[in-house]
């Protein structure tokens, strides 16, 4: 597996940060940095995910530092008005209770795209469970892009991605060096943080999260 951290990208992305976004994070005591991805195209993962507050601080340093990230979330949070909001916001639903093809449609639509970095919180809830849906890693190998290693740490008040890798495919061997990197991270209730490994998929068409 390949690790990158940060470096002069491959390709050119249009940046659009927001000032006001990195004041308020600024005023709430939080900093981010977020290295330069090694492809125009990744899939990144959020870990630990355990609170609401997540999706707060997420969106802020989105906005503060104007990367063109694509997330993606459970169909029911893209109701009414929240569905334009949302999908505004960079938001891809998904329900996770589908069984027609998700992962194989969305690798088509990142290799459609031109540059796409795409976000997946890998335990897909808030609650405690007892290990990561494996669904963004079938997603990568099958696109054949790197991962980035997301965070938004409560104990040291810093968000951003750390780095990224490439994807042996030995499950094992992937998963260690994930565990490795988030080792130190803290989410804001650490007692709901998934144990970093993954879940069996139960069907090729499994959505990410």
């Amino acid at each position: 597996m390949n690790v990158f951290s940060s470096g002069n990208p491959p390709h050119c992305f249009r940046l659009k940060p927001r000032r006001w976004a990195a004041w308020i994070l600024a005023r709430f005591g939080w900093g981010y940095h977020i290295a330069t991805p090694p492809s125009p195209r990744c899939v990144i993962i959020v870990y630990p995910h355990t609170s609401n507050w997540d999706f707060v601080w997420g969106i802020l340093v989105l906005w503060a530092s104007g990367w063109p990230l694509n997330w993606v979330g459970k169909h029911t949070l893209f109701i009414g008005p929240f569905n334009w909001l949302f999908r505004r916001w960079g938001g891809i639903p998904v329900n996770r209770t589908s069984t027609g093809g998700f992962i194989e449609r969305l690798t088509a639509t990142m290799l459609e795209q031109e540059q796409m970095l795409l976000v997946i919180a890998p335990e897909g809830t808030r609650r405690l469970t007892d290990r990561w849906r494996s669904g963004f890693y079938r997603l990568a190998l099958a696109a054949k892009v790197p991962i980035g290693l997301a965070y938004i740490d409560y104990g040291t008040r810093r968000a951003g991605i750390e780095s990224y890798l490439n994807l042996s495919g030995d499950e094992q061997t992937d998963m260690a060096q994930i565990a490795h990197a988030y080792r130190n991270r803290k989410g804001y209730d650490q007692t709901k943080a998934a144990p970093i490994r993954l879940r069996p998929p139960e069907h090729t068409g499994a959505p990410p999260n």
